[in-house]
């Protein structure tokens, strides 16, 4: 079975945690809005008939209520002849924003044979993402001024037209510097880099590059999600302590500083990925009804394919 003849079992997982997560919007309580989310996602999974595992989420085993790393998933555990998913996930993309009600929130996964997706603990994640045209032009190994200059030259833009998204975060005040410092436009964003990751990919969108250190599972998720846009991603692992690094080593076959394309984060063309949006932003968020049921509006990226849709969903959840 093709991890595309999922996708509608997949698509209500996601839908469902946008919907559980939507009333917390704007009440400045992000960890219930994670919560209600989560376990809204981990209800729809227990029904879909697939052997299906978390390769990589926000959790490890002792902080429920989130979907921990290793997690089972799906009701044919252990079944002969059950497809076997990896799945990559984040119940709630910009918690923070659906505390605030600010743009971009989504519920989103990735899902891929098992063994296919980056099986690694919850940790950062170095990245740098952009259009097709980029492919094989920009690096995580290369000088900020270097990939700067090589996207110019490669898209036809001078430094002040060209705009590269970066997460607002301490930890980037170099970075920043040195794109301000080329000339370039600074987009600053509080969360939300896989939203970010897929403008950047977008041609037609006003965002040319992602770069900086987000989470791991998000970039798992970003690599699928770009693997079906033939579009540039890379990923280098940064671990926040010794525990992670430890983990990782345990986790990982081989050099876990290595730097990772965008196949080797997902290694098998017959993945999946959606996103269904809470807060308005790349895509519109939930619509609370009246008579209790909602609208949901998702983004799904078949990489088999190439199919690229947006989807909307009106039902009682």
């Amino acid at each position: 079975m093709a991890t595309s003849e999922l996708a509608d079992f997949f698509l209500q997982a996601t839908e469902a945690a946008a919907v559980a997560a939507s009333p917390w919007r704007g009440k400045g309580d992000g960890k219930a809005a994670d919560g209600a989310a989560v376990e809204a996602m981990r209800a729809v999974f227990d029904k879909v008939p697939f052997d299906g595992r978390v390769a990589i989420g926000e959790g490890e085993r002792d902080d429920a209520p989130m979907l921990w790393i290793g997690e089972p998933l799906g009701s044919m555990q252990g079944v002969t002849g059950a497809p076997s998913i990896d799945i990559a996930v984040d119940p709630l993309e910009c918690t923070n924003h659906v505390a605030n009600d600010l743009p971009n929130a989504m519920a989103v996964l990735a899902a891929a044979p098992r063994g296919s997706l980056l099986h690694a603990p919850d940790c950062y994640m170095d990245k740098i993402a952009g259009s097709n045209e980029l492919l094989g032009e920009i690096s995580l190994d290369a000088e900020t001024s270097y990939n700067l200059e090589s996207a110019c030259s490669t898209l036809d833009k001078t430094p002040s037209q060209l705009n590269v998204v970066v997460m607002d975060r301490p930890r980037h005040e170099v970075l920043i510097k040195e794109v301000k410092q080329f000339g370039a436009k600074v987009t600053l964003i509080g969360d939300g880099d896989v939203s970010a990751a897929l403008d950047a990919a977008d041609p037609r969108s006003n965002i040319d590059l992602l770069m900086g250190i987000g989470a791991a599972p998000e970039g798992v998720i970003t690599a699928t999600a770009l693997r079906g846009l033939d579009a540039t991603f890379q990923g280098r692992l940064v671990f926040k302590n010794d525990g992670h690094r430890e983990r990782a080593e345990r986790m990982i076959d081989g050099d876990i500083e290595r730097l990772w394309e965008r196949d080797d984060l997902c290694s098998s063309k017959d993945s999946l990925f959606i996103g269904s949006g809470v807060c308005d932003g790349r895509t519109k968020g939930v619509e609370l009804l009246k008579d209790g049921s909602a609208t949901v509006h998702s983004e799904i990226i078949d990489v088999s394919s190439g199919a690229h849709e947006f989807v909307t969903s009106t039902r009682k959840f």
